[in-house]
């Protein structure tokens, strides 16, 4: 078991949910159940937990975690990991009209699905985003429900991700 994997499987579960309690966004409900699951043997196997907790839990809660994303180039109040993440996409960028087309868009989805559209941004361009949401309302709602659940955890495990570069470096 590598060392930083050890080192969080000694924490404190109020440090744990301080950690990570921000991967699922504003959702630390997901930490808090998973800290009581460790050991883990790794990081891959901890994103199992908290996955698993996600899927195991209400429909209710579950909307809830996907209600709690911002819209996609939403001039907004979000969380720094969002802003990060759109910015990285171009979302931060947009041309007038596409900010006009985003926003017409996100509108029209949340009216169809009940909640944000959601993607993992990371290697989308501001046109690709478009293009999938787009595509992504011909679905059916418990088809984009599922989707867009996925999508949540590609962000989760991208932010575990960053969250170990950043902790392996600094030790």
């Amino acid at each position: 078991m590598d060392d930083l994997i050890h080192h969080v499987n000694s924490w404190s579960d109020t440090q744990f949910v301080q950690t990570f309690g921000t991967l699922f966004e504003e959702s630390a409900w997901v930490a808090e159940r998973s800290a009581v699951l460790r050991p883990f043997s790794s990081l891959e196997e901890m994103m199992q937990v908290m996955t698993q907790q996600v899927l195991a839990s209400k429909y209710e809660e579950k909307l809830q975690l996907l209600r709690k994303h911002p819209d996609l180039g939403a001039r907004i109040s979000m969380s720094s990991n969002s802003v990060q993440e759109q910015a990285g996409a171009g979302l931060d960028s947009l041309s007038p009209e596409q900010y006009k087309d985003l926003k017409q868009l996100n509108g029209e989805y949340i009216t169809q699905f009940g909640f944000p559209f959601i993607l993992a941004v990371k290697g989308h361009t501001a046109e690709s985003i478009l293009e999938s949401i787009r595509h992504r309302r011909g679905r059916s709602p418990q088809e984009e429900f599922e989707t867009a659940l996925n999508e949540v955890f590609k962000i989760a495990a991208i932010r575990l991700r960053q969250w170990y570069a950043l902790a392996r470096d600094g030790s």
